[in-house]
């Protein structure tokens, strides 16, 4: 990921330029930092895993804007597990950070710690997945999870041909054998998903344009732990054996994240998808991940959604800094993320769909992946 990171360092250093010079206000290590240099201050930086392409670009992005901003980094990656994170959250306190950014790998297994972080007078963001049943919750960053879920099932339609990509209606005619996939329920984020996909394609589900040969159109009944490939591979090995033994085939797979997409496509060439006579079923995805990004141009995956984790680490910067002048950062959504304890206020990024076509306007033009990149299916080192 050296190639990743050296641009999303080039990116903090633009904003870095709006950034410096700036103090902070209240936390763990000191109760007058509103009047230290950001030299003089460290952010706690936690994330959940280094298994996934996505979760690494997030932490090289907040670690290098930081950084950028003068301030100094705590960066700890939890390995997908709970006692894990809570035990580098709980050193992060007690080693005096200043704030917290947490993507929490369950969002209810962090009270305690937001409780020992609200009591040193730590303010904390929570990253991407909203930390829950817990009223330290100080900010949210995030994408509009909802339209997530809608970009999906509105990809599944679209590649199925029940719609064209400018939202009018396709061709086809049906019925389509579908199948849905969920993330990890521990993830506040993996609802949105879910129903924004599933209000989508409930319309074409109730006239019997799309068939669920399952029957599994529950959250719990298509989630996946820790958003895991094997475990989505499982999945599909199993719906294959039980549901189309009759010589039946799947159409198409809603996924809500690239790994689960590489898991179900894994499980559908096994079972002999793929050939002249039996294609790859439509499958959606999410994050841009580069291995699903080479699938997407070899026509495997059908799409994912893009997210842009350099925007992302952007905003959780501004509201680092905000909090750290003692102000209160600039939310653009007040209404929706309610945790359990309160309705916690939120800036919400836009989404991309990224089809075959999109690769190069929307990744490549960017400077999100190189061409070089897309074409090997591997992120540079």
């Amino acid at each position: 990921m050296a190639a990743q990171t050296l641009r999303m360092t080039a990116l903090g250093a633009v904003l870095a330029l709006g950034l410096a010079g700036c103090g902070g206000d209240g936390a763990g290590g000191s109760s007058n930092s509103a009047d230290a240099a950001p030299e003089d201050l460290t952010i706690g930086v936690s994330m959940p895993t280094e298994t996934s392409e996505r979760w690494i670009a997030d932490g090289a992005a907040v670690e290098s804007q930081l950084e950028d901003a003068g301030y100094q980094v705590d960066l700890q990656y939890a390995g997908d597990d709970i006692p894990t994170q809570s035990q580098q959250v709980d050193q992060m306190i007690t080693q005096g950070a200043d704030l917290l950014i947490i993507a929490a790998i369950d969002g209810t297994a962090l009270s305690s710690q937001l409780d020992a972080a609200a009591a040193e007078g730590i303010k904390v963001i929570s990253y991407d997945r909203l930390i829950r049943d817990n009223e330290n919750v100080d900010f949210y960053v995030s994408f509009d999870n909802y339209k997530v879920g809608v970009a999906q099932g509105t990809a599944l339609l679209t590649g199925l041909g029940l719609l064209n990509e400018d939202g009018s209606p396709g061709t086809a005619t049906g019925p389509f054998n579908i199948e849905l996939f969920a993330g990890s329920l521990d993830d506040n984020n993996a609802g949105f998903f879910f129903n924004g996909a599933i209000d989508t394609l409930q319309p074409f589900i109730d006239d019997g344009t799309l068939v669920v040969k399952s029957g599994q159109t529950e959250i719990d009944q298509a989630a996946t732990l820790r958003w895991d490939q094997a475990t989505a591979q499982r999945r599909m090995d199993d719906l294959l054996t039980r549901s189309y033994n009759d010589g039946s085939v799947v159409n198409g797979v809603l996924s809500p994240y690239d790994g689960i997409s590489r898991g179900i496509i894994t499980s559908l060439q096994n079972a002999g998808y793929g050939a002249a006579d039996k294609p790859i079923p439509v499958v959606t995805g999410q994050d841009a991940e580069i291995a699903s990004v080479k699938l997407i141009a070899d026509g495997v995956q059908n799409s994912t959604i893009f997210k842009d984790t350099r925007l992302l680490a952007e905003q959780a910067v501004i509201a680092a800094e905000a909090f750290l002048e003692g102000d209160t950062p600039e939310a653009n959504d007040t209404t929706t993320y309610d945790n359990g304890k309160k309705v916690v206020p939120s800036y919400l990024l836009p989404i991309q769909t990224v089809y075959k076509d999109d690769i190069q306007s929307v990744l490549v033009d960017s400077g999100y992946w190189s061409a070089d990149e897309v074409a090997k299916g591997q992120a540079d080192d």
